[in-house]
């Protein structure tokens, strides 16, 4: 099984920045092996959001058009953990955010249904 665990949401201007981190533990996570972890969001009313993915190989990543430039995806592997920096925060950035996570296969992907294991969620919120 796979545990992940998100921090680093919170309340914050718009304008400002948030880090989040999730942490990956369990005895289906290995360290060592390939995986490719993500990002989603959902804010009340929406359907669930990609937002980037990156995969532990080479560190490719992908965006969604709505994040790219503003946010960053990043992975400490050795720690079976991945980041999410949000720089320029808006009011519509304003939801729950998830990570996930596929163990054995590197596709940088947004697609939900590639993904195994979801987190619980942090919230995210953007004030004016």
């Amino acid at each position: 099984q796979v545990e992940l665990l998100e921090s680093g949401g919170g309340l914050v201007q718009s304008g400002g920045s948030l880090r989040l981190s999730c942490l990956a533990s369990g005895t289906h996570a290995p360290i060592r092996s390939v995986k490719t972890l993500g990002w989603y969001r959902q804010a009340p009313g929406n359907e669930r959001e990609g937002l980037a993915s990156i995969g532990s190989v080479d560190g490719a990543t992908h965006y969604a058009s709505s994040v790219k430039g503003r946010f960053i995806v990043s992975s400490d592997s050795a720690k079976n953990t991945v980041f999410l920096q949000m720089d320029s925060l808006k009011l519509e950035d304003t939801a729950v955010y998830y990570c996930a996570a596929r163990w054995g296969a590197v596709v940088v992907t947004l697609s939900e249904s590639f993904f195994d294991y979801w987190g619980q969620g942090t919230q995210v919120t953007v004030s004016p």
